[in-house]
């Protein structure tokens, strides 16, 4: 490389000395030296350079085969992205379809088991409601019983006191000594008997009122407890009713 360095300051020492030409920016050089330090030139340049130049050469069919490695590349990875999202799409496609079969299943599970609820919670709201007639017939027929007993009762007795009072005023008119004490006496039995009458229909009055309170109390409980049967219906719930029974069956 020195000897490059070397010619060249030769070929331009040769340049700047040589004769000009007239009337012109050229000027006369000698033609052997000019060669003989371009030939030095060229045989002191290192064969890299020649490599290099071959390279240089070969460039642009490299770039065009490398652009053209490169547009197969991408268009290879654009079918086999293209490949993938059909792909990922059926396979969505097959997922979404299967999940809403599992959904529908599910839903018809459901809607079948409520049904099943809905039916049992219908069928124990009857057995309560016949429970309940029944009970209302027993305690009403009870009460009934009971008042029409008592009734008799305070009639009998009412009868009773009142004929024991005529018999004792016919006793007592019939001395006339004692007549004023007889009606008094008459008086004091017939208000008896009238007050006795009075608290016996009072003491059926209120044993009447309180089996209709005890029956109205078992009638709410049951009621209740269809509300709370419907209310759990509603949720999805499990009626709770053998509780609600027993609250019930305790208040009794």
């Amino acid at each position: 490389m020195y000897r490059v360095f070397e010619a060249l300051d030769e070929l331009v020492a040769i340049v700047e000395e040589a004769r000009s030409v007239p009337m012109t920016a050229s000027c006369v050089v000698p033609r052997g030296d000019v060669l003989e330090l371009l030939d030095d030139v060229r045989d002191a340049l290192p064969p890299e350079l020649d490599d290099a130049q071959d390279v240089l050469d070969h460039r642009d069919k490299l770039i065009d085969d490398a652009r053209a490695q490169a547009d197969k590349t991408v268009g290879d990875a654009d079918e086999e992205a293209r490949a993938l999202r059909e792909t990922a799409r059926a396979d969505a496609d097959r997922m979404l379809a299967d999940a809403k079969a599992q959904a529908d299943r599910m839903v018809g599970e459901a809607r079948a088991h409520a049904d099943e609820l809905v039916q049992d919670a219908r069928v124990e709201a009857d057995d309560l409601i016949t429970d309940g007639k029944q009970q209302y017939e027993l305690l009403t027929g009870r009460a009934r019983a009971d008042a029409e007993r008592l009734a008799e009762a305070g009639q009998a007795s009412y009868e009773r006191s009142v004929a024991d009072g005529e018999a004792e005023k016919a006793r007592l008119v019939s001395q006339t000594e004692v007549v004023q004490a007889a009606h008094a006496e008459s008086a004091r039995v017939i208000d008896s008997a009238h007050a006795e009458s009075d608290r016996l229909r009072t003491e059926c009055d209120e044993y009447i009122d309180s089996k209709l309170a005890e029956f109205e109390e078992l009638l709410g409980g049951t009621l209740r407890s269809v509300g709370r049967g419907r209310q759990q219906l509603r949720t999805s719930g499990v009626p709770d009713y053998a509780e609600a029974d027993h609250r019930a069956v305790r208040r009794r």
